[in-house]
């Protein structure tokens, strides 16, 4: 099951230039869900890391454990850099594996006999056996020279899921909702000049079945609007949307703030979500403006190549991480 989501969801992806996307630009989660650092307890570790301030700057290192230490522990915690795209320290584990957590309820990661942990300390229970091995994947692809966490979007979302969507939910749901009248496909080029009429017939064809499924769905048909400023939808779909985003899940939330924040679009978020969009629909509505562009005036190396990479890694990840946890 998880092999088979990971394929699908990574297909629209495999050209090389994602590996230089991962290496040379940190992807980017603007969202309210990844804000912030939560509050924990310090506990120990057998290997613990730590952010610690030098002459020469910030620097990540593995601590082990005190030798004045009276027991065995059997964890691994991860740090709060690990939500950026620093190099947090050498691979010190062997073997990746997976098994159920111990009430029962959820399945873990292991390195060796570690059970990993989210950056404030409390066991990654994962909600199915395919994400957890989905993420275990992420830990098995690093390498011994340094982990990189901006090769594990999956964990990333995971520590979202589990650390900060329980704390800030009505924010971020206040957030995509306050965003909703200016979303990308409300937005429509004016039909009445040569400059963007091609634009215009371009969002008629793929955008509108978009807004006439939004109807089927929630009863309204949503406005589109020529104006930068946005317009104003009617309270009717408003309310029916909001809703939908209060009877989510932590998971289902952290993957549609993640999927509407690289799409500046919550429509599109919702359908990946209900299965409307696949992956490569919702690509080419979300660049259909910059698609147009670069056909008419040619793409330019190193700007326009790196962002398609760099988007199809965020809603592809957030696409995978929402179906990997799901219980079917």
């Amino acid at each position: 099951m998880a092999s088979a989501v990971m394929k699908k969801a990574l297909n629209p992806i495999k050209d090389s230039l994602i590996l230089r996307v991962l290496s040379s630009r940190n992807l980017r989660f603007s969202s309210v869900a990844t804000a912030g650092n939560p509050e924990s307890d310090d506990t120990s570790s057998s290997f613990t890391f730590n952010e610690k301030k030098n002459d020469k700057g910030d620097s990540i290192y593995i601590k082990g454990p005190s030798s004045n230490s009276q027991r065995e522990t059997t964890s691994v915690t991860m740090p709060m850099s690990f939500m950026t795209g620093s190099i947090v320290g050498k691979r010190f584990y062997q073997q990746v594996s997976t098994r159920e957590a111990d009430d029962g309820n959820g399945w873990t990661v292991m390195l060796d006999y570690r059970t990993l942990k989210t950056p404030s300390k409390r066991p990654l229970k994962l909600p199915t056996l395919s994400l957890a091995k989905a993420i275990a994947a992420e830990w098995e692809y690093q390498q011994t020279d340094g982990i990189r966490p901006f090769t594990m979007p999956l964990m990333k979302l995971a520590c979202t899921a589990l650390e900060r969507v329980p704390l800030t939910r009505m924010k971020i749901i206040d957030y995509l909702m306050k965003k909703f009248n200016q979303d990308l496909v409300f937005c429509r080029a004016p039909g009445d000049s040569d400059l963007t009429i091609g634009v215009f017939e371009r969002q008629v064809e793929k955008i509108d079945p978009l807004l006439q499924w939004v109807e089927s769905e929630f009863g309204f048909m949503p406005v589109v609007y020529s104006s930068f400023f946005g317009g104003k939808q009617e309270d009717g779909l408003v309310n029916a949307i909001q809703n939908l985003l209060k009877k989510t899940d932590d998971c289902e939330l952290a993957a549609m703030d993640a999927i509407a924040s690289a799409a500046h679009s919550l429509v599109i978020a919702i359908g990946i979500f209900r299965g409307k969009l696949q992956i490569e629909e919702a690509i080419e509505l979300i660049r259909l403006e910059e698609d147009l562009q670069v056909d008419k005036w040619g793409l330019v190396e190193g700007g326009h190549d790196i962002d398609i990479a760099d988007l199809k890694v965020q809603i592809s990840s957030a696409a995978a991480f929402l179906g990997l946890s799901r219980r079917y």
